[in-house]
């Protein structure tokens, strides 16, 4: 029997909310299926930070790697999946079982009862620096989240995203985690290689074990 697979991207769409300030998701068909053109061909303009994404190092840290650099290794394999809707503001080490999750390489948390797919929300939950340091300690390699951002979005000193560089672990944001259960799957979701760039779109996706 088939495990069964969930999608935890967002859809690019045109409608898609960003980062205020950040550029707009569009596509464009420049070739069309005519007389003389047997195809359609399109071109995307969007931020690197659009939808579900990686950020990778270069974003947090000027001579950090870009996300072709970065090794996919890290966004395949085993992962916990926790419930932390209930967090006020940030996500602490109190909101988290801390020794449920060590050992775990990677670690999702949802922050949210029902994602907000057609809205920007500036008050989205972040996840606070000394959570980073906990799950790092218990062995977390990779932390991905629902929310735009581990870091408040008027955060100037990225305090959270700070904390994964000191660790070396790598971040996903701008998951969709609702209505799965809480629990272990295997996580699906490298980043699009591209040169010099400082994050990149991921279509995420988990499978149970």
């Amino acid at each position: 029997m088939a495990k069964r697979l969930w999608d935890i991207s967002q859809t690019l769409r045109p409608a898609l909310p960003v980062w205020p300030g950040d550029t707009a998701f569009s596509l464009q068909r420049t070739w069309h299926i005519e007389p003389g053109c047997p195809v359609n061909v399109s071109r995307l303009t969007l931020s690197t930070h659009s939808g579900t994404h990686a950020d990778a190092p270069l974003h947090y840290d000027e001579t950090g790697a870009d996300i072709a650099a970065v090794d996919p290794a890290v966004y395949v394999g085993p992962c916990r999946l926790v419930d932390a809707s209930g967090a006020k503001g940030a996500v602490t080490p109190d909101d988290l079982d801390l020794t449920m999750l060590k050992g775990a390489e990677r670690v999702l948390i949802r922050t949210y009862v029902r994602f907000p797919h057609d809205q920007w929300d500036s008050g989205f939950t972040a996840i606070a620096a000394a959570t980073i340091q906990a799950l790092a300690a218990g062995g977390t390699r990779l932390i991905g989240v629902d929310s735009a951002s581990l870091d408040p979005e008027t955060s100037k000193t990225m305090d959270a995203h700070h904390a994964v560089r000191r660790h070396g672990m790598r971040i996903l944001e701008g998951l969709v985690l609702d209505g799965i259960p809480e629990g272990a799957y295997e996580l699906i979701a490298a980043p699009l290689k591209i040169a010099g760039a400082d994050a990149a779109p991921v279509r995420a996706l988990l499978r149970e074990l």
